[in-house]
């Protein structure tokens, strides 16, 4: 967002964040962006567990059972995006231009709502779909560490952010400029900014909905295998 809205360079600002991080934790820990970031994952996880193991216990599955569907969607994205547009509100007003804080127009709210649904939906729906897909074509040797479900819930939500982070950068600039801006000069600074927001995004989601998709499912399943 400091990048976006030309407050910092993305180098500069990422070399500001691992430095506080390394001499002063605590004050990212405590701080208020990443009790933000802490609520948003926290309940997009939390609601999508409670969806998977209400499903498995109406429909007689295995109570680790990982659903794919349309509800599966609806509720994660509903959760996601609530929580996201708080936050996303939030960090434009800490991380924006400067000066009194401003609404957040609408337009930039309906290109939030689709970035976060298209990320929503790469890490939560596609992983149990294109996983067996992958899985067939593997070798014995890779299976013996590695399955299908475990690269798609890699690849997926990474993938997704090279069209999702145009949305994203359109919308903060919708925030950050106004209205009174033509539309070839916002596709300009979208264009500018596309590749390495597109990489700190991937950076972002790949260990957010990457790793922890992965962690949240071994979790998941090894506390629900030792109540049943």
């Amino acid at each position: 967002m400091q990048n976006a809205s030309g407050q910092n360079t993305l180098k500069n600002s990422l070399k500001a964040s691992l430095t506080s991080f390394v001499l002063r934790p605590h004050s990212l820990i405590f701080s208020k962006p990443f009790a933000l970031v802490c609520m948003l994952y926290g309940g997009t996880y939390l609601t999508a567990n409670t969806l998977d193991t209400i499903t498995s216990t109406v429909q007689n599955k295995p109570i680790s059972h990982i659903t794919s569907g349309t509800l599966k969607f609806a509720a994660s994205s509903t959760a996601n995006i609530g929580l996201c547009l708080f936050k996303d509100q939030a960090f434009a007003r800490l991380f924006g231009p400067g000066g009194p804080p401003r609404p957040v127009p609408l337009p930039s709210y309906a290109l939030f709502t689709i970035r976060d649904c298209l990320t929503i939906f790469a890490s939560f729906n596609v992983p149990p779909l294109l996983g067996p897909v992958i899985t067939k074509t593997m070798g014995q040797e890779l299976h013996k560490g590695l399955n299908g479900q475990m690269i798609a819930q890699f690849v997926a939500p990474a993938a997704v952010q090279v069209f999702s982070t145009p949305l994203h950068l359109l919308g903060l600039d919708l925030y950050n400029r106004g209205g009174k801006v033509e539309w070839s000069e916002r596709w300009r600074l979208v264009r500018q900014n596309w590749g390495v927001s597109a990489m700190a995004r991937i950076c972002r989601i790949v260990p957010a909905f990457g790793v922890g998709g992965v962690v949240n499912a071994k979790v998941r399943k090894t506390l629900l295998e030792k109540l049943e």
